[in-house]
């Protein structure tokens, strides 16, 4: 009898033996990667379009992206743990989260709550009024701005109309260029001027127009 129960406890020693080792040699499985998705604000004015959204784990990059024409940005492929998380755009301030936690198999959102305001240190400003022949200020005229192309042809690129004080303001990357700007009221004829912008500052124009249109 002493023998069969010295075989039967070794028999039972063997077996949990190869469990154990068993249990070592199994390896965890790894956590499902999750992500991260939100939509870029920015001042009135700039556009949302192309913003830089990179994450950062200890100061090491892990995945970048950049937002679409709606501000919408979206990456995937995350492992699970915290992060930084900065949103960068010439023309526009950079802004920074920090300590962002991100979850296991889950796209966590970070709504509309990112907004960039226009970094204005890095940005040329185009300034201007309007006036009539008699040098009075015109209230409601259409100011259009273009850029004038190396063969002397004109692209507009954008749009104002002059407030109470007759004024109006672009604003510009600071890259070295010229502009035309073309100021339209009622019958009057319009007129147009150039500038040459070349660097982030303010640059002003002042614009008469003509008389009636015959």
């Amino acid at each position: 009898m002493n023998r069969f129960r010295v075989g039967g406890v070794v028999a039972l020693a063997l077996l949990l033996a190869c469990v154990c080792v068993g249990q070592k040699n199994k390896k965890p499985q790894p956590a499902s990667p999750g992500g991260l998705k939100g939509k870029v604000r920015v001042e009135a004015g700039a556009s949302a379009e192309g913003v830089s959204v990179v994450v950062r784990a200890d100061e090491r990059e892990v995945a970048r992206a950049t937002t679409d024409s709606n501000g919408r940005f979206e990456i995937d492929n995350l492992a699970p743990g915290r992060y930084s998380i900065i949103f960068r755009k010439q023309g526009l301030r950079t802004a920074e989260m920090k300590d962002f936690e991100v979850g296991a198999g889950k796209v966590r959102s970070l709504g509309d709550r990112v907004y960039l305001p226009v970094d204005e240190g890095s940005i040329a400003f185009l300034k201007g009024s309007v006036f009539s022949a008699e040098g009075r200020s015109v209230e409601g005229a259409r100011v259009e701005l273009a850029r004038v192309l190396a063969d002397g042809s004109a692209q507009k690129i954008d749009g104002r109309v002059t407030n109470d004080l007759g004024e109006f303001s672009f604003r510009l990357t600071p890259v070295a260029a010229r502009y035309r700007v073309t100021a339209r009221y009622g019958g009057l004829l319009p007129v147009s001027k150039e500038i040459d912008i070349e660097g982030a500052a303010i640059f002003r124009i002042a614009l008469s127009l003509g008389q009636p249109a015959p």
